[in-house]
């Protein structure tokens, strides 16, 4: 990515907006990271932790899967790219936006506090994929100013701590190492 080569063929075939992820199975290409992980969870239903749920429950889980997306996302990468990108490439920090998105972030956790005070995990007492879609943006503000958003909401704290302390997600930590 550092030379631009998914901005070229043929990554560009795989991800005509020339972003990552993109993903090949056979016959099909996809891109967007949550259409990849709702394919995959599909995919693989009868293995390993069941992300996705029937009816009603699936239901639920897509309504925290939007809320993921269209709430904590914008205001939590706006976050990230403040306070961690952007002083590891050495860009200025823009304080304004910072205090504007953790305004902002506050009030979603505000949300998930009272959601998180009535299950273990977003959508029910399962982990899903409202869940895991929640793991890059929250392990960035882990290690940043930001955390207190989270620490400061108990339930909030207690659900980042196990979501972010799951063996999956220590593999994915591990193979962003290498």
């Amino acid at each position: 990515m550092g030379v631009g080569e998914h901005k070229k063929e043929p990554f560009i075939s795989l991800n005509p907006f020339g972003q990552v992820p993109a993903l090949e199975h056979g016959d099909l290409k996809l891109f967007e990271s949550r259409a990849i992980t709702q394919y995959i969870a599909h995919e693989n239903h009868e293995k390993g932790t069941q992300l996705l749920c029937q009816g009603k429950q699936m239901a639920i889980v897509s309504v925290w899967m939007e809320v993921e997306a269209q709430q904590f996302e914008p205001a939590a990468s706006k976050l990230n790219w403040e306070i961690f990108f952007k002083p590891l490439f050495g860009l200025t920090t823009d304080a304004a936006a910072v205090e504007e998105n953790e305004a902002k972030l506050a009030k979603i956790l505000d949300v998930y506090e009272s959601r998180l005070a009535q299950s273990k995990y977003l959508a029910g007492d399962s982990f899903t994929l409202a869940d895991m879609h929640h793991l890059p943006n929250l392990h960035l503000l882990f290690v940043t100013q930001s955390k207190k958003l989270i620490e400061s909401r108990p339930h909030v704290s207690a659900w980042a701590a196990d979501i972010t302390a799951r063996p999956a997600w220590a593999k994915v930590l591990a193979m962003q190492k290498n």
